[in-house]
């Protein structure tokens, strides 16, 4: 059996600043260090992290008295900034850079009187983040048929936003939408968009060309994940979104000569090696890596978790 990898996969620099803040704060002021929602959406990330002394809750309320306190890579509603000022909590803000620039861009939107549109899934961390952030009524839409159904008149001038999980390719339709409704709409470039999303997602249509059956390493809960595992299945590739080695099934890759293998935004590359280790237990595997873009972007962590540190302690294997 071939496996082929696609390049890039697996973190992106958002969510290796956001891993590195919390390691780096365990190490500089001790366990527990608490976090506000998975740091990122990856079991095996967090259990790693949990073992490190980090325990995760889900409100602020969870947090003890001036416990340091870290807000996930998803990015918080301004309440809770303020919450957690209020309490005097010392906070390290791990929001990927990218999801603060889409906040930046709402506000600066709304400030110029325009209605604001987020295009993104409901219920998701940094969609509510998002929306807590801008300091407006903001109206969220999932799909073109939402875009028809808006209470907005047509001359209002609007503006949107994207979810950052979301590609170029994910939010087209939207959008060409929403430019043939309204007639004064502006948005951000399209080099404002993620580029790791849309890396990812670029090298799975890739990997489909050359490929009988497609393996997303990713959790349920990542967004980024499962939208890897819908464009394999859009290419017609049988494609499935798997957690680790241990949650293959044999009939997957049943007959398959060539397997292709990716993985979401949030999972690390030890996965991937235990998916490889998995397939070589069904019998002989010759892994090659599919040839893709290059990704060199790093964030700048902050200024309190930069001193005494001479490495960085996160890595793609991590």
């Amino acid at each position: 059996m071939k496996v082929i990898l696609a390049q890039p996969r697996g973190f992106c620099a958002g969510v290796v600043r956001a891993i590195e803040i919390v390691e780096r704060a365990l190490v500089k002021y001790g366990p527990p260090v608490y976090v506000r929602h998975e740091i990122v959406h990856n079991k095996h990330v967090v259990e790693s992290l949990k073992a490190k002394g980090a325990v995760f809750v889900e409100e602020l309320s969870e947090v003890p008295p001036n416990a340091v306190t870290v807000f996930s890579a998803h990015g918080v509603a301004k309440s809770v900034e303020q919450e957690a000022a209020t309490r005097d909590l010392p906070v390290l803000n791990a929001t990927c850079p990218l999801v603060t620039k889409v906040h930046n861009q709402g506000k600066r939107y709304v400030g110029q009187g325009r209605k604001l549109i987020l295009i993104g899934h409901a219920g998701h961390p940094e969609v509510e983040g998002t929306m807590g952030q801008i300091p407006a009524p903001v109206v969220l839409v999932q799909n073109e048929k939402e875009v028809d159904e808006l209470d907005i008149s047509p001359t209002t001038p609007v503006a949107y936003v994207t979810q950052t999980t979301l590609s170029v390719d994910d939010t087209r339709g939207i959008i060409q939408a929403l430019q043939r409704r309204f007639s004064d709409i502006i948005g951000p470039e399209t080099r404002d968009i993620c580029y790791a999303t849309q890396n990812r997602q670029s090298a799975v249509r890739d990997l489909s060309k050359v490929v009988d059956v497609i393996l997303v390493v990713g959790a349920q809960n990542s967004s980024n994940s499962n939208r890897l595992r819908e464009i394999g299945a859009e290419e017609g590739i049988p494609s499935y979104l798997i957690a680790d080695g241990s949650a293959l099934e044999a009939e997957w890759v049943k007959g398959a000569q060539v397997v292709g293998l990716t993985a979401g935004a949030s999972a690390p590359e030890v996965l991937v090696d235990s998916v490889i280790d998995a397939l070589g237990r069904l019998g002989p595997v010759e892994v090659s890596t599919l040839p893709g873009r290059e990704e060199h972007m790093e964030f700048r962590l902050p200024a309190e978790l930069t001193e005494g540190f001479a490495t960085r302690t996160v890595s793609r294997a991590s």
